[in-house]
């Protein structure tokens, strides 16, 4: 097929049409990302969405180029494009080229992420996803055709003063190698409800157990079993809540690569540790890579089905042939599930190319090596879900790489990114890609970016401290111990609103944690001029002025942190009613105003009206919802927090509501499933001298 086709688009979920490319080429056969992932779409979810009309007037097209597929999706004048996996530098994505691929992040936006999702979204209301893990190149409305209908005007940049070196064209052109790939097109009223039915696609969002959104600590990597039991009791000692310890590679015979054996000499008995670390209410999560060693016990059952080369010495298991999985999960279930080890931290599956194997490994499944890094994360995680779900017990965890169809795994992204502002952009960012991110805590200077970097975490998928190489712990700044201890205890607070946004994700595919603008159109990005330099700015390119310092977090609660040496803040209130978390003070929206930023608060914001204004917390056994405004609503949802008997039914759900009469709230309660214990509600105005 020389010419461009017309993809022809069957509507396949509301709001969801596919369409699938194949071309036959030689030598290609790369396998979808959904196939790969092994996830089912979430009916359920989209039994609850809204028809919406398909989102293009002219039809995307397609055609076969040396070896690759070519598409080309219709591109408005002034519409905003998001999305295509984990940034830090910026969330817009439009006007910009990148080449998605997995791989660790190398310091630019370019698609090398360790979350290469080729999916994006548009502020005019519509998504589109290409399913397959080949490396795929996106040029996002930036690459103006020869035959363009309307092609921007040209200008002289000798005399002109609004030449720009890049230009709007009209479409946006992907390109891939191989023969074979779906294409997913989303409408929706808002960037929000679009990349919902994306995670509705891919099974929703991922609900983890309770005890995984409480306090998490790494220790060192050379700890034993005594030395994590101290800091268990330090922990207790000081009244600090902590939830999972994290042991980093030393617990292993052997890593890099890895034996997934215990040590024998710092932990002789790891059946009786756990038991021991159970008892003192403290879970455990298990560092690996993937990488087995030839001191393995399985290593020569599992050589023949691994790629052909090695990295740092140890196989790479061949994860796509029932064979390898099995052997490695037979492993994990014998030696570290059945002793009751809650998780894993899944390290090096993003790849790093000095290191790991090339893109012309083989391997005997005869999945391309350069496919196997593009879904290396989803197969072990693919996996891991299975050994849990057997077990019936949920996880939570820690993994390096993502891709499209990862949602509803249970593991947050990390990586060596440390910067506190590109920490705020990956967070916003993962809210369009289906996969969620922990701002982890390290590489600390001072007392105040500690409190601050706690900050963010408190409102994030992740509270972690990550102290594999130094001693870091929540008193590690004796100033400051009180106000990270409560920074704990808000988390806590915060848990049943918390833990209902990941309701919301599970059912209804809305991430938990996102940028303003997938919410509210006001919060788009501005551009700003370039000044022009010969050398570093040849091109006078201007920079993007974006919100990514303020993110939601659930339906109705707003994140303002605070970078480290400011005092005050500008906070944009976007259009509606915003309330003070605290206070309850009316706010008004629409405007940005400035606020104080003493150290020992976070700044949070409430959305109130109709549709908000509830936030549910837990108080010595009773949801304690605090009201804002005059009148609001808004949900709770619960379960036991640890199987997934959920799924079944066995969850409690209601819907909240209040109207302000004078001083007080008259609540309501309208339980909406009733499959799990009720729990007794107290309506609590915040305002009006109430806080």
């Amino acid at each position: 097929m020389r010419n461009m086709e017309k993809l022809e688009f069957k509507k396949i979920f509301p709001g969801v049409w596919r369409a699938g490319v194949d071309f036959q080429y030689p030598g290609y056969n790369y396998g979808g990302l959904l196939e790969r992932a092994g996830v089912k779409p979430f009916q359920e979810g989209f039994d609850k969405q809204a028809e919406t009309p398909f989102p293009f007037a002219e039809a995307p097209r397609a055609k076969q180029a040396g070896g690759k597929i070519l598409f080309m999706f219709p591109f408005g004048g002034q519409e905003r494009l998001y999305g295509l996996g984990l940034v830090y530098e910026r969330l817009e994505q439009t006007l910009q080229v990148r080449h998605l691929r997995c791989d660790h992040y190398g310091g630019k936006d370019n698609g090398r992420t360790h979350v290469p999702a080729p999916f994006y979204v548009s502020d005019a209301g519509y998504g589109v996803f290409i399913d397959s893990a080949s490396v795929i190149s996106f040029y996002m409305g930036g690459s103006v055709r020869k035959d363009a209908k309307n092609p921007p005007p040209e200008k002289n940049r000798g005399r002109d003063a609004d030449w720009q070196s890049a230009q709007r064209s009209e479409y946006v052109e992907v390109s891939l190698d191989g023969g074979r790939a779906d294409v997913y097109i989303f409408g929706g009223a808002s960037m929000a409800d679009v990349v919902s039915r994306f995670n509705l696609l891919s099974g929703g969002g991922c609900l983890p157990p309770k005890w995984g959104l409480g306090m998490w600590q790494r220790v060192n990597i050379k700890y034993s079993a005594e030395e994590v039991k101290q800091d268990a009791a330090e922990f207790a000692k000081r009244g600090v809540p902590l939830s999972v310890i994290g042991l980093e590679p030393g617990w292993q015979s052997n890593s890099y690569p890895c034996t997934h054996e215990w040590d024998a000499e710092r932990f002789p008995d790891p059946k009786e540790f756990l038991r021991e670390m159970s008892g003192m209410g403290v879970r455990i999560n298990l560092w690996e890579n993937l990488y087995v060693s030839k001191s393995a016990k399985i290593y020569e059952k599992l050589k023949p089905y691994s790629g052909t080369h090695t990295v740092w010495g140890g196989v790479a298991p061949d994860l796509c042939l029932p064979e390898a999985r099995n052997l490695m999960m037979d492993q994990h279930r014998r030696d570290h599930v059945a002793y009751g080890v809650s998780g894993y931290k899944i390290d090096e599956c993003d790849g790093f190319d000095s290191w790991l194997w090339p893109d012309h490994a083989e391997f005997p499944s005869g999945v391309a090596g350069v496919e196997m890094r593009q879904v290396y994360a989803a197969l072990f995680a693919r996996a891991l879900d299975g050994l849990y779900r057997s077990t019936n017990r949920r996880t939570y965890g820690l993994i390096r790489a993502a891709n499209a169809g990862m949602s509803s795994f249970p593991y947050c992204i990390y990586n060596d990114c440390y910067d506190f502002r590109q920490y705020m952009t990956g967070l916003a960012s993962t809210g369009f890609t289906g996969a969620l991110w922990c701002p982890e805590i390290r590489g600390v200077k001072s007392a105040e970016e500690y409190v601050r970097r706690f900050q963010i975490g408190c409102v994030s998928p992740m509270l972690m401290i990550n102290s594999w190489a130094e001693r870091v712990t929540p008193w590690s700044f004796p100033e400051v111990e009180n106000i990270i201890r409560d920074v704990i205890k808000l988390r806590e607070l915060l848990l049943p609103y918390l833990y209902t946004a990941f309701a919301d994700y599970r059912f209804g595919g809305l991430p938990p944690f996102r940028a303003l603008c997938m919410d509210f159109s006001g919060a788009s990005a501005t551009s700003q001029a370039g000044v022009l330099d010969s050398t570093d700015n040849p091109y006078a390119l201007g920079k993007m002025a974006e919100i990514v310092d303020q993110y939601m977090a659930g339906r109705s609660l707003m994140v303002a942190p605070v970078f480290t040496g400011n005092t005050r803040r500008d906070v944009f209130l976007p259009e509606g009613e915003w309330y003070d978390f605290y206070s309850g003070e009316a706010l008004g929206g629409g405007k940005t105003i400035s606020i104080d930023c003493p150290l020992e608060k976070l700044p949070l914001f409430v959305r109130g009206g109709e549709k908000g204004g509830v936030i549910p917390t837990m108080v010595d056994g009773t949801v304690s919802v605090l009201c804002y405004g005059e009148k609001g609503s808004g949900s709770f949802y619960d379960d036991d927090g640890l199987t997934y008997d959920f799924e079944s039914g066995t969850y409690y759900r209601a819907a909240l509501s209040f109207v302000k009469k004078g001083g007080a709230v008259e609540g309501t309660v309208t339980v909406e499933h009733d499959g799990y214990r009720p729990v007794p509600f107290d309506f609590m105005p915040i305002g009006n001298g109430r806080s």
